[in-house]
């Protein structure tokens, strides 16, 4: 170190930080399962490689997905990922390029400047530019960030998150390692007559003082300081996003899931979280007041092992924050595997359910409990299948069990094992093909959870579709304006957009807005959701319901029961299913341009 000793502290640092970071890194991967450890395995010797490194670049460096949120923001975070990575690298190069060695000492770019004082290798003054335009590409980014604090609006976000102590550390430190760096390069530049523009601008005018000298080393030892709090920070802060989300990125794309329970995989994803606060202002709980229970604030509490149920069950799973998230991490899978692991002592046993015998039928029709709550559904689906001539067995007319979903969605996993396994027994005893629901919520468990083999499952609609483009229905159209709702559980958590869109476009003409498919509001309803009063729901379908108004629609249609019951308490505005809508429209059979009586769909009571 030719007595140096001013890089102690950043050598301290790297030190610490890769000495946890190799103490992590084997924990996480060794906790995995033998599966997913031969998943990952398989992973890095295949083409994924390749394309995890690409989303380490693109997601962890330039910040794709911020930049598509809020071009500002993206800009900042890159400036600071992406500049301080060109620095590095470009540093390295003209390290070597002045030594004229493939191997020079780690320390040697971070403080380039200080040890080669003379401009007297190749490329030298090119070299001097570019490192002076990248450090200045930096600086933007964190003069951006102090604005942030500040201004927050500036960058598209209403709230931010709360910092703690290590956080504060680290972020303190992030915004003085580059004026430091500034500073230290100047005054170098100023000693030695050299570096471009930047750094000799600023030497010009540091050079008037008579003890500039003096104030060399110290400058590099501030530098040095704030690099190593940096570094010793960084695993106990937001920070550790950084490598957290890399490592996440290749596990992810090696097949790795959670599976209802926490491993490794849980904490991966936990300290991925960057807490960059984007999640926050499209969650619909700040609508009702409710603010501390956010995914960014859960992912918080776990990792600092202070979570509570009033904060885990006070979430309405929509998946909002997960579209949005940045890092792509499974915030509605976390709070559930959560959930599991709080209410474990309070699974029942399921006794007794009653085995009983199941007649042969070609579709079985699963209603759900939600539906059986909103019965002109169910009358609009046993018209159509009437209507049809199709030989189906309604599965839950009398008595059956719940789909297992909202048990799931409580946290009582096992329980609803006992429920899905009762009822794949009696579906499969039927010998039926196809398994047809009303409900986003019993659709998503029988898509991913229950094992039906060959037997294909089908939303009502999807059914719907198939009956009409084989011409057993069909359904005129009205000059009704159609505002068609997407359900959480249906859009965001299935993908599923296009399909009810299609079947609606056949009976009326569509309404467009802002905030549907992906961006789509949570009716306020859900049943993942079990500390949340009437009143803060009330407030969350109500300014839905006030954004569908501003398009004056005729009708507002859903595909999910729930959302219908929610939305019909707000009485300014007509709701009903898409399979009441076809119903309305459907044509009778034999007798062209003659639509059904429409008094086939019974309006409900709702209780």
């Amino acid at each position: 170190m030719n007595g140096k000793y001013f890089i102690i502290p950043f050598l301290a640092g790297m030190a610490y930080l890769f000495l946890i970071l190799i103490v992590r890194g084997i924990r996480w991967i060794s906790g995995l399962s033998k599966i997913d450890k031969l998943r990952l395995f398989q992973s890095l010797k295949s083409g994924r490689t390749l394309k995890s490194l690409k989303e380490a670049f693109v997601e962890g460096l330039l910040h794709r997905k911020i930049f598509l949120k809020n071009p500002v923001l993206g800009y900042m975070h890159m400036s600071l990922a992406f500049g301080w990575f060109l620095l590095i690298v470009m540093g390295h190069v003209e390290a070597m390029v002045a030594e004229g060695s493939l191997s020079v000492p780690f320390y040697m770019p971070i403080f380039f400047r200080y040890f080669k004082t003379t401009e007297d290798f190749p490329l030298a003054r090119f070299f001097s530019f570019m490192m002076d335009l990248l450090l200045l590409f930096v600086l933007s980014g964190v003069g951006l960030a102090m604005l942030k604090r500040f201004k927050k609006s500036l960058f598209g976000m209403k709230r931010t998150t709360r910092l703690k102590l290590f956080d504060r550390i680290a972020l303190t430190s992030l915004w003085l390692i580059f004026p430091l760096r500034l500073l230290a390069e100047s005054i170098a530049a100023a000693i030695s007559h050299n570096g471009s523009f930047l750094t000799s601008g600023i030497g010009k005018i540091l050079s008037s003082s008579q003890h500039i000298e003096l104030l060399n080393t110290p400058a590099w030892l501030a530098y040095s300081l704030v690099l190593g709090f940096f570094f010793i920070a960084l695993p106990n802060s937001r920070y550790m996003h950084i490598p957290a989300e890399i490592l996440f990125i290749f596990l992810r794309n090696s097949g790795i899931r959670l599976k209802k329970q926490n491993t490794t995989y849980t904490d991966v994803q936990v300290f991925s979280c960057s807490r960059c606060g984007i999640c926050l202002d499209n969650c619909q709980l700040s609508t009702a007041g409710i603010r501390d229970t956010q995914s960014v604030y859960l992912l918080k509490n776990i990792r600092n092992k202070d979570l509570d149920d009033e904060h885990l069950f006070n979430c309405l799973l929509c998946g909002k924050c997960q579209i949005d998230c940045p890092v792509g991490i499974e915030t509605i899978d976390l709070r559930i595997t959560q959930r599991i692991e709080s209410t474990r002592q309070y699974n029942s046993s399921y006794e007794y359910l009653e085995i009983n015998s199941s007649p042969s039928a070609k579709v079985v029709y699963f209603a759900g409990c939600m539906t059986h709550l909103t019965p002109g559904i169910i009358t609009a689906m046993q018209k159509i299948f009437e209507t049809a001539g199709e030989n189906y067995w309604f599965f839950d007319q009398e008595k059956a069990p719940c789909c297992g979903r909202p048990l799931m969605l409580a946290g009582q996993y096992e329980a609803a094992s006992k429920l899905i396994e009762n009822n794949s027994r009696q579906i499969l005893a039927s010998g039926a093909q196809t398994l047809v629901v009303s409900c986003p919520i019993c659709y998503k468990v029988f898509k991913e959870d229950y094992h039906l083999f060959n037997m294909e499952v089908l939303m009502h609609f999807e059914y719907i579709r198939r009956l009409i483009d084989r011409e057993i229905l069909q359904v005129a159209r009205s000059p009704q304006r159609l505002l068609y709702h997407d359900p959480c559980e249906l859009g965001r958590g299935m993908g599923m957009y296009k399909e009810p869109r299609e079947v609606l476009a056949m009976t009326g003409t569509l309404v467009s807005i802002r905030n549907e498919k992906e961006k789509a509001y949570c009716c306020g309803g859900s049943l993942g959701n079990l500390k949340i009063k009437q009143e803060e729901r009330d407030m969350i379908r109500n300014q839905a319901v006030n954004d569908y108004l501003e398009h004056s629609p005729d009708m507002l249609v859903t595909s999910c029961p729930m959302c219908k019951k929610t939305f019909a308490r707000n009485t300014r505005i007509p709701v009903l299913d898409i399979s009441e809508i076809i119903t309305r429209n459907m044509l009778s059979p034999g007798i062209p341009g003659l639509t059904e009586s429409k008094e086939c769909i019974l309006e409900e009571e709702y209780i």
